[in-house]
């Protein structure tokens, strides 16, 4: 092999290690039942992107699907088609995704990419159209940390923590899942 063939080799190596160290996965586990310690839901608040304080406890009466997101995390770009279509199909049914964006930059990152990215969906052109907040390092903590993003909560219409998500949400998956507590 060339050195520039090898170089090369090496260099997609020590990315994919970085990538998946960084906490931004791509691939999907979930823990079955409550995550531990977390019978409940945290009491946190979050802003919204106009600086609006937001209770997740006022979504109570629900199911809502945490997303822990960031606009420059691929994974976590590769799976709102799947969110959007959850909000699609189910938001009339008493479900709702609250994304929960990390950017550093807050709502000065977030707000032109949910009006200026599109994604396909059902093959449509369509922007992000569920409800997206601000999360911090101190929000996270209280759902246990985030070990890569995205990372995902279902949470139940009486407040509980069903399901943890680790990485790309499997559509049929998630699907199930939601449906089953509607």
């Amino acid at each position: 092999m060339k050195k520039s063939a090898l170089a090369w080799i090496a260099g997609v190596a020590i990315v994919v290690a970085l990538a998946g160290f960084s906490g931004c996965k791509g691939t999907t586990s979930s823990a079955p039942g409550k995550p531990a310690s977390l019978a409940s839901e945290p009491q946190v608040a979050f802003k919204d992107l106009q600086g609006n304080s937001m209770s997740l406890d006022s979504l109570k009466g629900k199911v809502v699907l945490l997303n822990f997101w960031a606009t420059w995390c691929e994974p976590c770009r590769s799976e709102i088609p799947i969110l959007i279509d959850l909000q699609d199909k189910y938001g009339a049914k008493g479900f709702t995704v609250l994304g929960a964006s990390m950017d550093d930059d807050g709502a000065k990152a977030v707000n032109p990419f949910m009006q200026n990215t599109k994604f396909t969906v059902g093959g449509e052109s369509k922007t992000m159209d569920y409800p997206v907040v601000l999360g911090n390092d101190d929000i996270a903590t209280k759902f246990g940390g985030l070990l890569g993003m995205p990372t995902s909560f279902l949470i139940s219409r009486d407040g509980k923590i069903v399901k943890r998500y680790i990485g790309v949400l499997n559509a049929a998956q998630i699907e199930k899942d939601v449906q089953s507590q509607l």
